[in-house]
Parts: C-alpha cells; sequence; structure tokens
C-alpha cells in the first residue's frame, strides 16, 4: 500500500477501523481452552487481538526491490502458544509505515481457527469499515455440515481415500531437520500460464481434459522440484491442499479452517512428462468431493485424540490459494494492495509450493507462485528447463538481498 501521509495518521486510523471490525468477529478476540472432553474450543471474549505498530526506513518501493523472505517475515509478528493458551492471542496484526510511504499490513493467526481464505475475509472486512464503513461480505460463524443419516447405517461404507492419507499423516514422524530454506516467488502472467496449460494436455486430448491452471502450475513444480531434488524417472511424495468451501456449499462467509489435504500417486513416469503429472493432480482433486470430505471430517470428529498436529510433514505441500483475492481489499483514500504474500508455516519435508491469484489486470489466469526450499534448490530450480521455457518473472528471490 502506499499514500504520504503525515507519520503515524494513518496507523491511528487503522487502528480504530481494526477495534470496530472485530466487533463482527468474535472468534478473533477470543482465546484457546480445553472443553470437558479436553478438546480445543474458543472462548468468545474482548480479550482482543495483539498489535504491533513499526516503522522501517526508505520507502515501501525500495522495500520490495530489495525484498526476500527473511525482510518480509519482518513485517509480520508471530509468538507461539504459552504454556498457558488462555492468555496467548490466536492473532496477531502488525502494521509497519515506511519513512518514505507505503504502509504494510502483516496478519497471522493459528491454523487450529483459520486459513489463508478467513485470513483474506478479515483484511477485506476490515477494509471495509474503514471505506465504505459497512462490512459488504460479513462472516458467518457457524458448525461444518452435520452428519448425514445415511452414513449411520451399519452396514455404511466411508469413502477411505482422504480417510487413510490423514491415518498415514499421523503415523509419520515430523522431519526435524534444521535446513536453512528459502522463498522465491514467480510471476506467471495470463499467456504463460495458458502456455503452461496446454504443455501439460495429454496428447490428443480434447479442450475439456485440459488441466486447470492449478493443475497445471502444480505439475509444473512439482516435475522441477523432483529433479532438483535428484529425481530422473520418478517423483518426491506430494500433498495437495485445497479449499472445500465451494464443495460443501458453504457460504463465501464461512470462517473457519476449510483446507483440506490429499496424496497424489503416480504409478510411472516418464522424465519431463508435464502431461503425466498434472492429469494425477487432476484426478485426486476430482475425487475431493463432498461425500469424501464429509466422511473424512466425521471420522476426524470420532479420532479428534488421533489428529496430527502437522498434515504432511514429509511431503511436498502444494497449496490452491486461488480462491483467495486479497486485491479485493481498498481502504480509505483509496489504498490498495501493490503486492501479496502468503506463507503457511513451518516449513518441513520437501517444501511449499502456494499458487495464488496475480494483480488485477495481469489478466485473468495470471498467477503468483511462491515456493519454499532449501536455500540451495532455489537457484537449481530458477535454472530448470520447464521454468526457463516459460520465463515467469521472479518477483522474490534469494538474490535480493
Amino acid at each position: 500500500m502506499g499514500a504520504p501521509t503525515e507519520p503515524g495518521e494513518i496507523t491511528g486510523r487503522l487502528r480504530e477501523s481494526l477495534a470496530v471490525t472485530l466487533t463482527h468477529f468474535p472468534i478473533v478476540t477470543g482465546r484457546l481452552q480445553k472443553n470437558d472432553n479436553d478438546q480445543w474450543m474458543i472462548k468468545c471474549n474482548d480479550a482482543g487481538v495483539r498489535m504491533l505498530e513499526a516503522k522501517a526506513k526508505g520507502s515501501l518501493e525500495e522495500w520490495l526491490r530489495n525484498m526476500d523472505r527473511d525482510k518480509e517475515l519482518m513485517l509480520v509478528y508471530w509468538e507461539e502458544m504459552y504454556h498457558k493458551p488462555y492468555f496467548w492471542s490466536t492473532f496477531y496484526v502488525q502494521i509497519t509505515e515506511f519513512e518514505d510511504g507505503g504502509l504494510a499490513i502483516g496478519l497471522s493467526c493459528t491454523h487450529l481457527l483459520a486459513d489463508p481464505t478467513c485470513a483474506t475475509m478479515f483484511i477485506k472486512a476490515w477494509a471495509d469499515t474503514s471505506f465504505p464503513g459497512k462490512i459488504m461480505s460479513p462472516p458467518f460463524f457457524y458448525p461444518l455440515p452435520p452428519r448425514r443419516p445415511d452414513n449411520t447405517r451399519p452396514n455404511y461404507k466411508p469413502y477411505n481415500s482422504l480417510i487413510n492419507h490423514y491415518k498415514a499423516s499421523i503415523n509419520k514422524s515430523i522431519d526435524l531437520v534444521d535446513k536453512k530454506h528459502t522463498t522465491v516467488s514467480f510471476g506467471f502472467s495470463d499467456e504463460m500460464v495458458r502456455a503452461c496449460m496446454e504443455m501439460a494436455q495429454p496428447n490428443g486430448a480434447n479442450d475439456k481434459l485440459s488441466p486447470s491452471p492449478f493443475e497445471a502450475l502444480a505439475g509444473l513444480f512439482w516435475v522441477c522440484i523432483s529433479k532438483v531434488k535428484g529425481m530422473r524417472n520418478e517423483l518426491i511424495d506430494m500433498s495437495i491442499s485445497l479449499d472445500v468451501r465451494k464443495v460443501l456449499g458453504l457460504d463465501k462467509g464461512f470462517f473457519g479452517n476449510g483446507t483440506v489435504y490429499n496424496k497424489v500417486h503416480l504409478e510411472s513416469f516418464q522424465e519431463n512428462s508435464l502431461s503425466q503429472a498434472a492429469t494425477s493432480i487432476g484426478e485426486v482433486v476430482a475425487k475431493m468431493d463432498n461425500k469424501g470430505i464429509m466422511d473424512l471430517i466425521e471420522w476426524l470428529q470420532c479420532n479428534d485424540d488421533q489428529s496430527p498436529s502437522l498434515m504432511n510433514n514429509c511431503d511436498l505441500i502444494c497449496a490452491s490459494l486461488e480462491a483467495v483475492d486479497p486485491f479485493l481489499a481498498i481502504f480509505e483514500d483509496g489504498i490498495a494492495p501493490i503486492h501479496v504474500s502468503c506463507y503457511i508455516e513451518p516449513v518441513l519435508g520437501l517444501g511449499k509450493v502456494l499458487i495464488l491469484p496475480a494483480k488485477p489486470g495481469d489478466g485473468q489466469l495470471s498467477r503468483v507462485v511462491m515456493v519454499t526450499l532449501p536455500r540451495d534448490e532455489v537457484t537449481k530450480l530458477c535454472e530448470t528447463d520447464l521454468i526457463l521455457q516459460l520465463s515467469p518473472t521472479i518477483l522474490m528471490d534469494l538474490n535480493k538481498t
């Protein structure tokens, strides 16, 4: 965001509008505690969020020209859960004013209560509160859909693919190898994404079988990262992460974690076969339907004590954040986002790939892909043939120091 004002003036106004916004988000201001069954619940009260105000030298534009992962994470504040969680804020807001113009808003929250869609929804509501003064899309706080009657039959057989994936995650140990990770962001124009989709289309397939932008880009980075990690005729283990609000028929304003993970399986692979990778991803996406997700939810509710604290900690994670549109958040005085990043922490296992929409005006299919890997692998990734062939713009990399 960038608009010249008196020092501290805009932060003061944002603080006031944030206070008003929080009256509509009781879950955000509440605190975690355990119920009688030793399950997490949120105690809705007026404890509030932790807000920090910071100053930075130079201008926002200068910061963006010399940005890397470590510098960007300085704009976001986070504290790990206390030994007494009731005194721990589950949401943190940091507002950073740049001395020579510009502003950064950093929001962090726990996975227990929200996901990137919720974070974007909250920022949009905050912007609406500042201008025009009314939340245009209010949040909805209600439980997930109830158990279906046919599931109570003694002979009912649940859809086990998702359930088995979550069971496997429970049994896997967490890779705690201390590696220095860094993040590189690629900007793919509408034309580049269409070219990637064409490359990922199986030979002889018609347009109806063409992969989606997510499937094509996820396949691209699955193949390239596998090659960087030394694979030739096989791919590394990968899981995808999807927002399932639409699949479950939930209102767009549903506030809660609507993210589901699933493993992508590929029995045989020919080196650099982008179409094979994208097709396998598309098959898994298609199988994540209402029935399968509801079976998973019911299984998790019955096995809450076994639920993993971290999902897919041994795999490469590829998350679709295409339903997130942070550029809709327009604050008072027309202050609008000029750059948006998203981090899903911690980074364990083989790394993370996040696929987000690009800025408006870059084309309907344009995307930003944020990749977090060990530092030495990021350099190799930028030099892989498939990525060089598409020539995406590197928006943030390890060389910008």
